[in-house]
């Protein structure tokens, strides 16, 4: 006969089985959340949808890869030219994400990236 249902504290309903699920943790290091992970503490370059780019320490991310990040250089394309803003914090939304380069920085890669593009 069958096993007995599952009980899940947490939802308090049954289920007549769970799917097993790998987490972040237990993933390879090439999937991208355990890559982001070991991004954690240093340097970032976040190249943004639209006309914006984010440079800084990443401090944390979630799921959806919304992004906490510190010490942080946002440059801004425009047709005037680029401009620089310094914060001390923001948060990013990981829907707005388009590109993520550990350790990279547009003020280093002029002569090949986005910023000298614009």
């Amino acid at each position: 006969s069958a096993p007995p249902p599952r009980v899940y504290p947490q939802h308090g309903r049954r289920r007549a089985s769970a799917p097993t699920m790998a987490t972040v943790s237990a993933a390879p290091s090439y999937l991208p959340l355990a890559l982001i992970d070991k991004c954690v503490g240093s340097r970032i370059w976040v190249i943004m949808k639209g006309d914006k780019e984010i440079v800084g320490t990443l401090r944390g991310f979630d799921d959806y890869v919304n992004m906490v990040v510190d010490d942080v250089r946002e440059y801004s394309f425009t047709a005037q030219g680029k401009k620089v803003t310094h914060l001390e914090s923001i948060l990013l939304n990981g829907n707005n994400i388009t590109m993520m380069v550990p350790g990279g920085d547009p003020d280093e890669n002029d002569s090949n990236g986005k910023a000298a593009a614009k």
